[in-house]
């Protein structure tokens, strides 16, 4: 199957006053066509930002440590912003959390797509208007001819984020990167955006980077999950493989945290601690001090990424042959057969 895009031992840092914050660490992972790959994590794990920088949308203060980006085999590491703007909608596009910040409030949805098409292609704008009423219906928005002429605030938070998509898919890009694209949404909105981006997967031969925080919804969306963690990747594989099979202790503590694995009438599990700062990074494993299973080796040593299977990796010590036989929580040995991660 082609690879769409396949990132190779990336890390980003960004210059500050109080000196080198490390946010991506050695990041490698591939897409392939018609692929969703979910990355997880809590906040600041560096999703949002390993994700940006494929775009080249990180401020000045940002910079490629080292690493390669590839896309469709081309290396585009080293462009500059007027190779990225060839790039940016026709073969690569963004869906952000909150729609207001793609949307212009003072102009009509209908329009903002028509001049995303003007600007890459050489079409009348009578076409390109024609292609936006289109698109408009293609993400599920009824009387789009009306619709068409209405200003961001005249649409729901959920209308507004199909329109958001409208204006990312205009090109027909081959990759979409969705930031949290339903985290401001009700659940029952959040279904339908959900839905409708599997079904323009399956109708565009789309490849989608679906970055989230929320366990239950990339359960939902993903072909494979990448879990990170202190800007590293520490467990990958096929989404069966990392919710029913997990392996690293934060995944485990991730996957504990669900309410949908807690009973009535019981505490709500969580992670202790708080993650490291990457201005000085760990020198060991960075959860480390967080992990309950943690070895004198994961203070000292960060450790390589072992193999499951063939298509599941863990970054941790727990894995090497040397390590004791350590069982995983009790409430997702009980949960493990239940396909209860999934809401709905």
């Amino acid at each position: 199957m082609e690879t769409v895009l396949e990132i190779k031992n990336l890390s980003v840092s960004f210059d500050t006053k109080k000196g080198e914050v490390e946010a991506v660490r050695d990041v490698s992972f591939s897409v392939k066509k018609g692929e969703v790959l979910a990355i997880v994590g809590e906040s600041g794990c560096g999703k949002t930002v390993m994700s940006q920088s494929v775009l080249k949308l990180l401020p000045r203060n940002s910079r490629i440590k080292s690493g390669q980006i590839l896309v469709e085999g081309t290396d585009i590491t080293n462009y500059k912003e007027k190779e990225m703007q060839r790039l940016r909608g026709t073969t690569l596009s963004m869906v952000f959390q909150d729609p207001m910040m793609t949307l212009n409030p003072t102009i009509p949805v209908g329009v903002q797509i028509t001049e995303a098409i003007l600007q890459h292609e050489k079409v009348s704008r009578e076409e390109a208007k024609q292609r936006a009423i289109e698109m408009l219906q293609m993400v599920g928005i009824e009387d789009t001819a009306q619709r068409y002429r209405l200003q961001p605030h005249y649409f729901s938070g959920g209308m507004r984020q199909r329109c958001v998509l409208a204006i990312a898919l205009a090109l027909k890009p081959k990759l979409l990167f969705a930031d949290e694209p339903t985290t401001a949404l009700d659940v029952t909105v959040q279904s339908k955006i959900l839905n409708l981006l599997l079904n323009l997967k399956e109708e565009l031969g789309l490849s989608i980077i679906f970055i989230t925080h929320d366990l239950s919804v990339a359960a939902k969306i993903a072909d494979r999950v990448a879990v990170m963690y202190a800007g590293k990747i520490v467990e990958i594989g096929k989404a069966e493989e990392v919710f029913y099979n997990p392996q690293h202790p934060y995944t485990w503590g991730l996957l504990s945290s669900l309410p949908s694995l807690v009973k009535r009438g019981e505490q709500l599990k969580c992670i202790t601690g708080m993650p490291p700062s990457l201005l000085h990074p760990p020198a060991g494993d960075a959860f480390a001090r967080r992990n309950p299973y943690a070895m004198e080796i994961d203070y000292k040593e960060m450790p390589p990424m072992f193999e499951i299977t063939p298509t599941h990796y863990a970054a941790t010590w727990l894995l090497d042959k040397r390590a004791p036989k350590i069982a995983r929580p009790q409430i997702l040995k009980h949960y493990q057969g239940e396909r209860v991660i999934v809401n709905g």
